[in-house]
């Protein structure tokens, strides 16, 4: 069968990922199937027209008439309100949707236009893996040191602390919520930077793993309400990384625990996308990332990856393109039926929510 799979240009600030490569749409199109891409999506990670005209694809000129063309839509980032609309009934959208912490109208709008919609973060393996959402995890978790070393400078708001020290005087105290893909690539960078770092997780076999990799580098706690209230009390930057899949981020950190913290000391909450662990978190843009509140330095960017649109776009295009392939030459249904990964990534599917926490989420907010 035939599909129309069309590569929307991304329109949130600062979004320079892609939907799909060139590489992508060339065996797409080799497979008999019509790859139809806006004017100019591919241009943030590298990827002009040319390069996939040259691949077999067909470039549109607006985003009405790209929308209108789907099948099956390929984006990144959760769509904005304009795009909800251009929507056409029975289409199917994949992409990182994170619609637990996205406002109820267009989850709305995805049930009335009986929308399948399938989010890229909770696509999750029978192990509980996540194989879309790792790779990144992967890359936001590695580009949270560079953020805070930045951060820490006098002339961005910061104490004036360089993260790694010099002989005689300490390095900056990093404390990072949550043991897993994104907090663990975070501590590494951290660590090589000669940064001294603690890692808290409920999870004490993440925490026995963590001490195994970093043997004698790390100092590892277990995520109490105790030890969350002592680490405020001197950590010079807070690292927010605790994902609950599919569910919208536990409040670990408190407005009372943020106001312990030591003046211009550093929040950077990369859970923010699930609706952020820390409640004195906000979501921020690239063009506009910070915010100072309770006197605390506040960086709160969803599409946190989004900045690094060539890696970033190859990363989730490897990850991604096993579901993506399967979807167009077997059809949405029965790639469904066939692949329960697939299935549990599913938000909404002919007209009916399918995800449990999504349901319970917008119940909770009659």
């Amino acid at each position: 069968m035939m599909m129309n799979i069309c590569i929307p240009k991304e329109r949130r600030d600062s979004e320079y990922r892609v939907g799909l490569t060139p590489a992508g749409v060339h065996l797409l199109t080799k497979s008999g199937h019509k790859c139809y891409i806006e004017h100019k999506a591919g241009i943030g990670s590298g990827f002009s027209d040319y390069d996939y005209q040259q691949a077999g694809g067909l470039i549109v000129y607006s985003g009405e008439e790209i929308y209108g063309r789907a099948d099956l839509l390929l984006k990144v980032s959760r769509p904005i309100k304009e795009e909800f609309h251009w929507m056409r009934e029975g289409q199917t959208i994949m992409g990182f949707l994170h619609l637990i912490a996205g406002r109820a109208e267009k989850t709305k709008i995805l049930l009335e236009k009986k929308i399948t919609a399938i989010g890229y973060e909770i696509i999750q393996n029978d192990d509980g893996s996540l194989p879309v959402l790792i790779p990144m995890s992967q890359v936001g978790g590695r580009m949270v040191p560079q953020i805070a070393a930045k951060m820490l400078q006098n002339n961005s708001g910061g104490k004036g602390i360089l993260l790694g020290g010099v002989p005689g005087v300490p390095p900056a105290e990093v404390a990072i919520l949550g043991g897993g893909t994104s907090g663990r690539a975070a501590a590494r960078i951290f660590i090589s930077m000669g940064a001294s770092v603690y890692v808290l997780d409920r999870n004490v076999e993440k925490l026995r793993e963590l001490d195994r990799e970093f043997p004698g580098r790390i100092v590892t706690m277990v995520s109490h309400s105790f030890n969350l209230e002592k680490i405020c009390k001197f950590a010079d930057v807070l690292v927010g990384a605790v994902l609950v899949p599919g569910e919208r981020s536990p409040i670990l950190i408190n407005r009372e625990m943020v106001k312990s913290m030591r003046p211009r000391s550093i929040i950077i909450d990369i859970s923010i996308d699930q609706g952020g662990c820390i409640e004195t978190s906000r979501p921020t843009t690239h063009s506009n990332p910070t915010y100072l509140e309770e006197g605390i330095l506040h960086y709160c960017v969803p599409n946190l990856t989004g900045v690094i649109g060539r890696t970033a776009t190859h990363a989730l295009n490897n990850s991604s393109w096993d579901f993506i392939k399967q979807m167009a030459d077997t059809g949405i249904e029965t790639a469904l039926q066939e692949n329960r990964a697939l299935m549990r990534g599913v938000y909404t599917h002919h007209g009916e929510i399918k995800n449990t926490s999504l349901y319970n989420a917008l119940e909770g907010r009659r």
